[in-house]
């Protein structure tokens, strides 16, 4: 299905972790990694093909995250002739695309690349949200710095990760370790601290 222009439409998934960090997978027999994208479906909506897309390429179900933020408009890419099959050319210029921003409301477990017979990634990772766009193929790497720009400004607050900070573990002297000159020396603690 493509549109009077030669774009076929489509979606981009960026999806967040707690940190968030974004989903990068690998595809299938290449060292190319990307966001998981997929097309758009004869009377689908953008929404109805992103919760198809999450699930075929990344195994995820519509309650395993939030979606968080979309793209306003289509972001369009062309893609070069010898990436085009031949009976394609002429007509087909590339995908234009509506990007979804998700968080992850569920674990890493849940993902499964193996969740249909025709998988889109062999390997997948957490990668800072800047991601650098010389690991992009380059015909993509304008829509994802525009995708990833215009979303940017819908990310949740961190969550703090800092294992010290967790169950009142806190730094605190301890009586048993000393150094030669009689000063206390802090080390964490590795029990929840007990009342006095």
């Amino acid at each position: 299905m493509l549109d009077r222009e030669g774009f076929r439409p489509n979606v981009g998934i960026v999806l967040l972790n707690g940190r968030n960090q974004v989903f990068w997978g690998k595809r299938i027999r290449t060292h190319s990694w990307q966001f998981p994208q997929g097309g758009i479906n004869f009377g689908e909506t953008p929404e109805q093909a992103m919760f198809r897309e999450l699930h075929e390429e990344v195994g995820l179900m519509p309650d395993h995250v939030r979606i968080v933020a979309r793209t306003r408009d289509w972001l369009r890419y062309e893609v070069p002739d010898y990436f085009i099959r031949r009976d394609a050319r002429g007509h087909y210029r590339g995908q234009k695309q509506i990007w979804f921003l998700l968080q992850l409301m569920g674990r890493d477990s849940d993902m499964n690349l193996r969740a249909t017979d025709h998988p889109e990634f062999d390997a997948w990772r957490w990668n800072e949200y800047w991601i650098p766009l010389e690991l992009v193929i380059e015909f993509k790497r304008d829509v994802y710095q525009m995708a990833l720009t215009e979303l940017a400004r819908f990310l949740p607050p961190m969550r703090n990760h800092n294992r010290y900070l967790r169950s009142n573990m806190r730094m605190q002297p301890r009586e048993d370790l000393m150094s030669p000159a009689g000063v206390d020396v802090e080390l964490p603690a590795l029990l929840p601290q007990r009342a006095p």
